[in-house]
């Protein structure tokens, strides 16, 4: 293990304002910041402010495609790393040792990062894991199954309901696109899983793309992108640059969950998926037994289906009978359990998780927060789950006040041992004290069920 402090304290200093000072054995007398390298081969990155609070933040960054680049990070902006030091954080955060869907690597990484900082700075007297998307299952895989570790834990647009549940997701919406806008294609001309490699995936997502160009032209293909777009609860609003649309204005809506469908084809539906296969050995996801009129039922977008359906005049029950009758997708064993061992969280939380996601998320849906819910709820767990939500579209995007009302109100259920008030309220209270000059969204939100099965085959 390796560290080369970077020149330039002085500068560091200037940019920090003072907190209150621990004692010597506790914290650094200076900022530093420390890089270097884990036994793995994941990179690390420690910040520590002048006057540490004796608390340290563990990082877990989110998903990175194969062959971006992979440096360490320890906080989810510059501007949000700024506003923690200031408040006497010390931060921490590794690379993972590889890109892709790397939940096997990055738990080992990120606990080995927390050892360099034990290493390079000392030990910390209140250790919060967070992190977000992808980060976020990290964080809370690191949560349940590393508790020890840990003294609390912040997901932030995790993808709290798995690996399995996710892919099984990311199908259903591929599948219907297939099945109702290239029925003859078959998975010759677009394979939806069990890729031959990374230019077969590319060649069927591209395939996709196509027939969905043409079909956003007619009533009858933007009813059914609407429909495939249902069965993953993308929602209406999720680009945070377009105006929110009205809840009835069913084209504004189909329009903006298009052009979300487009982006799922293009990378995760098929590229992103191809990875992961190979990581897992083999299809992870399957359809078998799925009952789409009954999923449509349970998405929150099933009353704009029904009504693109009418404008089209075309008939939405032969649709799903033809979902209902089409070959399905199976799994393979080895690549389901694998999944499941590596990224499937299980509810059983020792201790204090807090959870935030936007309500118009299309690539992580705000209902998968229900589904952890749910199985928190049945491990006997809630009462040390709370879960809060941003009324904003976009994957993510929550403003460094957001983010660091999180963490404050992870902080004080650990310093208190009682939630107390996490209303709306309170959080966006919490928001414009910490950061006065970046948006406060919290809002009043239940998100709807989480349409999958709730069932592994």
């Amino acid at each position: 293990m390796r560290h080369r402090p970077l020149a330039g304290l002085a500068a560091a200093l200037l940019l920090l304002v003072a907190a209150p000072q621990v004692s010597a054995t506790a914290a650094p007398p200076t900022a530093r910041h420390l890089e270097g390298t884990l036994p793995s081969g994941a990179a690390y990155v420690i910040d520590t402010p002048d006057g540490w609070n004796g608390t340290v933040l563990l990082f877990s960054h989110g998903y990175r495609p194969e062959g971006a680049p992979n440096p360490a990070a320890n906080a989810p902006g510059e501007a949000a790393k700024r506003l923690l030091l200031a408040e006497g954080y010390a931060l921490v955060g590794s690379s993972y040792a590889t890109t892709g869907w790397s939940v096997e690597q990055a738990v080992p990484d990120q606990l080995a990062a927390l050892d360099a900082f034990t290493g390079e700075v000392g030990e910390a007297r209140r250790t919060l894991a967070w992190g977000q998307s992808l980060g976020g299952l990290i964080t809370t895989t690191i949560a349940e199954r590393h508790p020890g570790r840990i003294d609390g834990s912040l997901s932030m647009c995790g993808l709290v309901h798995g690996g399995v549940a996710n892919w099984n997701s990311t199908l259903d919406a591929t599948f219907a696109l297939r099945t109702l806008l290239a029925p003859r294609s078959g998975d010759s001309a677009i394979r939806l899983t069990g890729f031959k490699d990374a230019s077969d995936a590319a060649a069927s997502a591209r395939r996709l793309g196509e027939t969905l160009g043409t079909a956003q032209k007619t009533a009858d293909g933007r009813a059914r992108i609407a429909l495939a777009a249902a069965l993953h609860n993308i929602p209406g609003w999720n680009d945070p640059a377009t105006p929110r649309p009205a809840p009835d204005d069913h084209a504004a809506r189909q329009a903006n969950q298009y052009t979300a469908v487009r982006g799922l084809v293009a990378q995760p539906g098929f590229v992103w998926r191809e990875e992961a296969e190979r990581r897992a050995g083999g299809n992870m996801s399957w359809n078998t037994g799925v009952d789409y009129t009954a999923m449509l039922a349970r998405s929150d977008d099933h009353k704009e289906v029904k009504a693109l359906y009418k404008a089209a005049g075309l008939s939405l029950k032969d649709d799903l009978r033809d979902l209902a009758r089409a070959p399905r997708v199976g799994a393979e064993p080895r690549a389901v359990r694998y999944m499941t061992e590596h990224a499937a969280p299980s509810g059983r939380l020792s201790k204090p998780q807090f959870t935030v996601h936007t309500t118009g998320d299309a690539l992580v849906p705000v209902q998968v927060e229900n589904a952890y819910h749910q199985a928190v709820t049945r491990a006997g767990r809630l009462p040390l789950l709370r879960q809060a939500y941003t009324s904003n579209a976009g994957h993510c995007t929550f403003s460094p006040a957001e983010q660091l009302a999180a963490v404050h109100t992870l902080d004080h259920r650990i310093t208190t041992g009682h939630w107390g008030d996490t209303s709306p309220e309170t959080l966006n209270s919490r928001a414009q004290k910490a950061d006065p000059t970046t948006p406060a969204r919290y809002a009043a939100y239940r998100p709807g069920p989480y349409p999958r099965p709730d069932v592994v085959r």
